[in-house]
């Protein structure tokens, strides 16, 4: 499939609408029931802190997810997302409150390639600190 965009209409340099993502103890846990990974440093505070982590952290997945929606967001289409990979550099750290912690999520289009193709670099931090690293999307405009 191929997003709502017209390929001929996107400049290098198009920023997309940037969004930030909330997520609590209580997203945590629903993710953890969807995704099957109940890892006790995504819901055990005590546990997470024993391995040497400075509090509970969101799951890797979860977080990646919520950046690409930026993408699909913008593109109309979730399928016209043909490539996406990350590196994880920190944690989203949720603390056990009502407020927990946010993605910050921003990107733009960092190249036009052949058949209607771009590729979109996306910027996500928590806390002031970059937790998604290379991530980059390509993605099949119209």
């Amino acid at each position: 499939m191929t997003a709502k965009i017209a390929y001929d209409e996107v400049e290098v340099g198009t920023e997309l609408p940037a969004r930030t993502f909330p997520v609590t103890r209580a997203t945590l846990v629903r993710y953890a029931g969807a995704s099957g990974d109940f890892n006790p440093i995504h819901w055990n505070e005590k546990f997470a802190v024993e391995v040497g982590l400075p509090d509970v952290i969101a799951h890797g997945m979860f977080t990646m997810a919520e950046a690409i929606r930026v993408v699909t967001d913008w593109a109309g289409d979730p399928a016209a997302v043909v490539e996406y990979g990350v590196r994880f550099t920190k944690p989203v750290v949720v603390p056990n409150d009502d407020t927990g912690a946010l993605i910050e999520v921003a990107a733009k289009v960092a190249a036009k390639l052949d058949d209607g193709l771009v590729r979109v670099d996306l910027t996500a931090t928590s806390a002031g600190q970059k937790v998604l690293g290379m991530s980059r999307a390509v993605v099949r405009l119209a």
